[in-house]
């Protein structure tokens, strides 16, 4: 039994090897991530995180175990994705600063025909952030492929006041919510 991730997230592959997940293998989705019309922000990332792992998925066999997930930020109604630019990672960022700010991370479990999908949420709350800050870490270059222009396990842990719930979702990966999504597709990492 292979178990794979179908992630290009250095975090997340980081994660899945503190676990010493045995078989691991790396595959990631390649697809265009095309977010369903009309749904909240839990719905939303369950559905992209599913989709990566339903375009993995036949390449392996039924008894492989294939995660995909997808986080996001949520604030205001809005989603907050991977900055395009350095603009855009700016203006998240004076955005989400002096406020609490949400991140979903949804999480996809195949194995053979059966699927378990699920969403954590994590609230981050953010100092008050200067100017100076906000560009000095854009131009560091680590915002720029995290959801929300941060990454809380990095330089930005400089902003974050607090988190309430599981700290490795705003990694991108709740991991005490896979451990048991694993159980119920009969894999025990423990």
């Amino acid at each position: 039994m292979n178990i794979v991730l179908a992630s290009a997230s250095p975090r997340r592959r980081e994660l899945m090897e503190m676990l010493q997940t045995p078989g691991l293998r790396i595959e990631p989705a390649r697809g265009a991530e095309i977010p369903p019309e009309g749904v909240g922000p839990a719905e939303l990332v369950q559905a992209l995180a599913a989709a990566k792992a339903a375009e993995v998925a036949p390449h392996y066999g039924e008894d492989d175990v294939i995660i995909g997930a997808d986080t996001i930020v949520w604030f205001a109604g809005r989603v907050y994705g991977k900055p395009h630019d350095r603009a855009e990672a700016i203006a998240m960022l004076e955005s989400l600063s002096g406020h609490t700010h949400e991140v979903y991370t949804g999480v996809a479990v195949r194995r053979g025909d059966t699927e378990v999908r699920e969403a954590e949420c994590s609230r981050v709350s953010f100092r008050e952030l200067s100017r100076r800050e906000i560009e000095a870490y854009v131009d560091s270059g680590e915002p720029m492929d995290k959801a929300g222009a941060y990454g809380a396990q990095g330089r930005a842990a400089l902003f974050v006041q607090g988190i309430e719930g599981d700290f490795f979702n705003v990694m991108g990966l709740p991991l005490c919510r896979l451990g048991q999504m694993l159980r119920r597709q009969g894999v025990e990492l423990l």
